[in-house]
């Protein structure tokens, strides 16, 4: 489920994910290509995005660690305000660089109108720390170990044998997770009222497809 969006000319990090999408069907070697069209086909074919959490349900509590080790409560976070809560697949990924780059220039108006951003990585404690510093991030970056929390929320799912190979031969995937699962979450971002209920879902099956943060900016306006 997407809400809408705003106009095309004002989603400069969609537009940046286009142009990396359209460099890789440039340059990528065609097996690989097919490999990957492969995987989200299974995904498309999977009922993936209907069994997620949806706008309307109750958002699951969890308690994860953050960067420095500290424990993150979602319903703590929301006792603060509105809680903007983001998946990303880990810093080997760079559609999930761009998109926490453009977040982190987002974060101030985020902050305007209310909310908070927590960002969800299967990534152990050690890469998820090298991604908060590698992209200067101001908000909490928390270590979802085997995917504990994106099942709760139904947006996580196996990798194609072929795509688990693929990620392996190419930066080691399971050193990154900590486990040999050859599990991701989606690249799903909610918006949660202070009433624990998620007033806001981007679901996509493709990875290369964000929530846009002017959109996401545009909605918490329209919840004030």
């Amino acid at each position: 489920m997407k809400t809408e969006h705003t106009d095309q000319a004002q989603r400069p990090l969609q537009e940046e994910l286009n142009n990396r999408k359209t460099d890789f069907e440039k340059k990528a070697p065609e097996d690989k290509k097919k490999i990957y069209a492969e995987g989200l086909q299974a995904l498309a074919e999977s009922d993936l995005i209907k069994n997620a959490l949806q706008v309307g349900d109750i958002a699951v509590n969890f308690t994860l660690k953050n960067a420095a080790g500290k424990n993150i409560t979602l319903y703590d976070a929301l006792k603060n305000g509105t809680v903007i809560l983001m998946w990303y697949r880990g810093g080997w990924c760079p559609y999930c660089n761009m998109t926490l780059h453009h977040m982190q220039k987002a974060l101030p108006d985020f902050k305007k109108n209310g909310a908070s951003l927590l960002a969800l990585t299967p990534e152990v404690p050690d890469n998820s720390i090298s991604t908060k510093e590698k992209n200067e991030l101001e908000f909490e970056v928390l270590s979802d170990l085997d995917n504990t929390v994106a099942r709760k929320y139904n947006v996580v799912f196996k990798l194609t044998d072929d795509v688990a190979a693929s990620y392996e031969a190419s930066f080691g995937l399971s050193s990154y997770n900590g486990n040999k699962n050859a599990e991701l979450p989606l690249a799903a971002t909610y918006i949660i009222g202070q009433d624990k209920i998620i007033k806001y879902a981007f679901l996509d099956i493709d990875y290369r497809n964000r929530a846009e943060p002017k959109d996401l900016i545009r909605f918490l306006k329209e919840m004030k």
